[in-house]
């Protein structure tokens, strides 16, 4: 086993483990309140532990576009907008067939050995959000290049199509020269169901100050950003919706982020999704 502690929490981690889980077919209810389809999105060219709490509305803007739970979005397709220095979001950047391939993509990487499962932080409290890791295993709140948290097999490789999509989002978003730069070396697919969420967290694990790339497929969700240095308002909350692209880094490479809430019934037909939300987030760790 070799794992690489993070400086946030000098590597503590959970001596129970993950639960391991697996993804149910596409349309198969997972959980949570009754779904209600609601109207499709448009796409482009056609608690105990901070990281899964409940975080209090208090002091947030209203989320930037139309509301979440309406599914019908508010800002220009693929026009990059930076909602605070060095945060960057660009609606719809993905179109559905591409959305479709990475669903596609993520049932594969989900099945064992190294799947999809339900990390558990040290406290033991089990995440809601199902986690798939690429090139890293991360699981609270250390990296290691096996499964150590549930089976221990050996992780899944980053594939060259990711990569090269991180480098497409830091380009469009960053600048031609930081995307070129960019070199992803982590994945984490986060599987919401209608009732997960993920509190407020910093992506700290990483020795690299390089952007952290997010991609949205599925259910709305309200994604929350905070400060640097306070998990605490005012926040600004953004509608991520299906196909949207957020990056972060500069000044906020390690902002307070999270999820407090997945809008069911607000996907795009055809997605191939179970209810609920796929974020595909990578990283350059800047570890060896």
């Amino acid at each position: 086993m070799r794992t690489t502690p993070t400086a946030r929490r000098s590597g503590a981690r959970s001596r129970r483990g993950g639960q391991p889980t697996s993804l149910p077919p596409a349309g198969t209810p997972t959980g949570g309140p009754p779904v209600h389809r609601q109207l499709s999105l448009p796409v482009a060219g056609d608690a105990t532990d901070p990281t899964d709490a409940a975080d209090p509305a208090v002091g947030a803007d209203p989320a930037v576009g139309a509301d979440p739970a309406s599914g019908a979005a508010g800002d220009d397709a693929r026009t990059p907008r930076e909602v605070l220095p060095g945060v960057v979001h660009v609606p719809r950047w993905l179109d559905l067939p591409a959305q479709q391939e990475l669903v596609e993509q993520f049932r594969t990487w989900a099945r064992p050995p190294a799947g999809l499962r339900h990390p558990r932080v040290p406290t033991g409290h089990l995440m809601s959000v199902q986690s798939v890791c690429l090139g890293w295993h991360w699981y609270p709140y250390v990296y290691s290049r096996t499964a150590d948290d549930t089976d221990g097999a050996p992780v899944k490789p980053l594939p060259a199509s990711l990569r090269q999509l991180g480098r497409e989002a830091v380009g469009v978003t960053m600048g031609e020269a930081p995307g070129t730069a960019y070199e992803p070396d982590a994945a984490i697919l986060n599987f919401y169901a209608p009732d997960a969420r993920l509190g407020l967290h910093q992506d700290g694990e990483e020795p690299s100050d390089a952007p952290v790339v997010t991609i949205s497929i599925g259910d709305t969700c309200t994604f929350r950003l905070a400060g640097v240095d306070r998990r605490t308002g005012p926040f600004v909350d953004l509608a991520l919706r299906s196909g949207d692209l957020l990056v972060f880094g500069g000044p906020n490479r390690r902002i307070y982020h999270g999820v407090p809430k997945v809008f069911p019934g607000t996907a795009p037909d055809g997605v191939g999704l179970p209810p609920g939300r796929l974020s595909v987030t990578l990283r350059e760790t800047g570890l060896s």
